[in-house]
């Protein structure tokens, strides 16, 4: 049981990320699951300094607190799946939006999320499919306004190509507060023609 947790950040938005022994990114965890690697010795490398420092009980034989210090990348013993596979990120409102900027691609107007839908591109209506590559974040009035029709029937062009986010990309725009170590790991992660330049 732990009496007390001191970290160098907010402890309730730090997330670890998780990899397998091979350093395939799995996905983010929390502190407590990335405490429960450690203790249970399933951690087989970390990178970057150390973001959390758990203080644990008394020892009653010394009477010295201990300590695990946890890192902002953790690979885990085993492996997780086949190399070959980028799992696809679940089609989410919440993901979309986030891919998206939180604007309407009709407009380019920022919103907030209760102020934004899912468009589909092709209406599900004209034989569109519920993919990433045929949705697009619209606000009410422009995803009223367009109806049923196709942006080209709509007189509405499209602000940007809809696409499917690599894993990669999914963890970066799900998680806010990215620790500097995880971002680089991350970003050299990305796909090539999506890295910053």
């Amino acid at each position: 049981m732990l009496a007390e947790v001191k970290t160098s950040g907010d402890i309730h938005s730090t997330r670890v990320l998780s990899l397998d022994s091979t350093g395939r990114i799995l996905d983010w965890m929390s502190w407590q699951d990335a405490v429960c690697l450690y203790v249970r010795g399933a951690v087989a490398w970390t990178l970057g300094d150390i973001c959390l420092t758990i203080h644990g009980g008394m020892n009653r034989d010394t009477g010295e607190q201990s300590l695990l210090g946890l890192h902002p990348i953790v690979a885990s013993t085993g492996h997780a799946r086949s190399p070959a596979i980028d799992p696809a990120p679940a089609l989410t409102n919440v993901a979309l939006f986030a891919r998206d900027r939180m604007l309407c691609l009709y407009c380019g107007n920022h919103f907030h999320r209760g102020e934004l839908t899912r468009d589909h591109v092709v209406p599900i209506s004209k034989g569109g499919r519920d993919t990433w590559v045929n949705v697009v974040t619209a606000c009410w009035s422009c995803n009223v306004k367009k109806g049923s029709r196709t942006p080209q029937q709509a007189g509405m062009p499209l602000l940007a190509v809809p696409y499917r986010p690599s894993w990669v990309e999914h963890l970066i725009l799900s998680n806010r507060n990215i620790l500097a170590d995880q971002m680089e790991f991350l970003v050299n992660h990305l796909p090539r023609d999506r890295r910053p330049h």
